[in-house]
């Protein structure tokens, strides 16, 4: 029984693999409701850092270099600048992260920590994630 029930569970969620960072936060917020054991403003991390890997996986290496992008508002240096924000949003939701698993968790010397490994590997698998998405791929077919 068990085992049926397994399987049936398995084919239905096939699709759902391809956003797993998320499913950690939500399993540590589910698991520990109360506001002293996870804190829900820590949420905005994730946040930030989903925001961030679409700013910087929106502009292509091509806009960044000047090949493909003349116009719009900045043309290259608005594409740089885009490029940049995003880098540097990411790059603070993963160092908010690990603040919040430090500093909220480990030196406060909690019983619970898993919210706060919850809330530093969220942030990791979106922040490399969103390196791997970036710099992982080739832009020949898009032209």
């Amino acid at each position: 029984y068990w085992y049926s029930t397994k399987a049936s569970f398995c084919s239905c969620s096939k699709g759902w693999g391809r956003k797993r960072s998320w499913w950690i936060i939500i399993d540590a917020a589910v698991k520990y409701p109360e506001v002293e054991e996870f804190n829900h403003s820590y949420h905005a991390c994730g946040v930030i850092a989903t925001i961030a890997f679409l700013m910087i996986n929106a502009v292509s290496n091509g806009q960044v270099r000047g090949d493909s992008y003349s116009e719009g508002c900045l043309g290259q240096t608005g594409a740089r600048i885009w490029l940049f924000i995003g880098f540097m949003m990411a790059f603070g939701s993963l160092i908010a992260s690990m603040w919040i698993l430090f500093g909220g968790y480990v030196v406060k010397e909690k019983a619970v920590v898993y919210p706060g490994i919850a809330v530093f590997f969220q942030n990791a698998f979106i922040f490399f994630g969103g390196l791997v998405f970036k710099f992982g791929r080739t832009e020949d077919l898009w032209q």
